[in-house]
């Protein structure tokens, strides 16, 4: 793994920010060293347990800061996207086609982005930059944010036996109606 500092003038401080509101809430921070600071330098922090008293909760930060929330029932999760204001990315981790294609069905109009069984990764590398909701609000123009947020929702995963066998099972059930290869012409 390769880690590099910051970029932005005060992004360390304002990790570091919200690391300390959630350790003053009841979270800890799980990997050793994570939420050092060194100047620039911020290491990653995983926080757990997040909820919603603290701001990483609610915040698109942008950052090596990964908040865990934990959950009882799948509908907290749908409940939480539903509800936040951004909509970049998220990854569904599963092998039940039904649940699956159910999923993407509900957050295909919330995110931009859907991965499956694989982690969010940076959109511009592979595939054009899209969001939903308040996310990419730094557009230039209107045309640009036109095409930016009219951008389909993208469903990725990694090129695996399982991965493969997760999306056919989705298509051949018609587990989902916004993951199908029916088109109108």
């Amino acid at each position: 793994m390769q880690l590099t500092p910051l970029p932005e003038a005060g992004k360390p401080d304002y990790l570091a920010g919200l690391v300390t509101d959630a350790l003053d809430k009841g979270a800890h921070v799980a990997n050793p060293g994570g939420g050092t600071v060194r100047e620039s330098f911020f290491y990653p922090a995983v926080l757990y347990p997040v909820d919603a008293r603290m701001r990483v909760y609610h915040e698109e930060q942008f950052g090596p800061v990964v908040p865990i929330v934990p959950f009882d029932e799948v509908d907290e999760v749908i409940d939480y996207v539903l509800d936040s204001q951004y909509g970049q990315q998220l990854s569904l981790f599963g092998k039940d086609p039904e649940l699956i294609g159910r999923l993407v069905d509900t957050f295909a109009n919330q995110v931009g982005r859907i991965n499956l069984n694989a982690q969010c990764q940076r959109g511009p590398d592979q595939y054009p930059f899209n969001g939903r909701k308040d996310s990419a609000e730094g557009t230039l123009s209107v045309d640009d944010a036109l095409r930016t947020f009219s951008i389909r929702t993208l469903v990725a995963t990694r090129f695996t036996p399982a991965n493969q066998q997760l999306v056919s099972d989705i298509l051949q059930e018609r587990r989902s109606s916004f993951l199908t290869t029916d088109y109108l012409f």
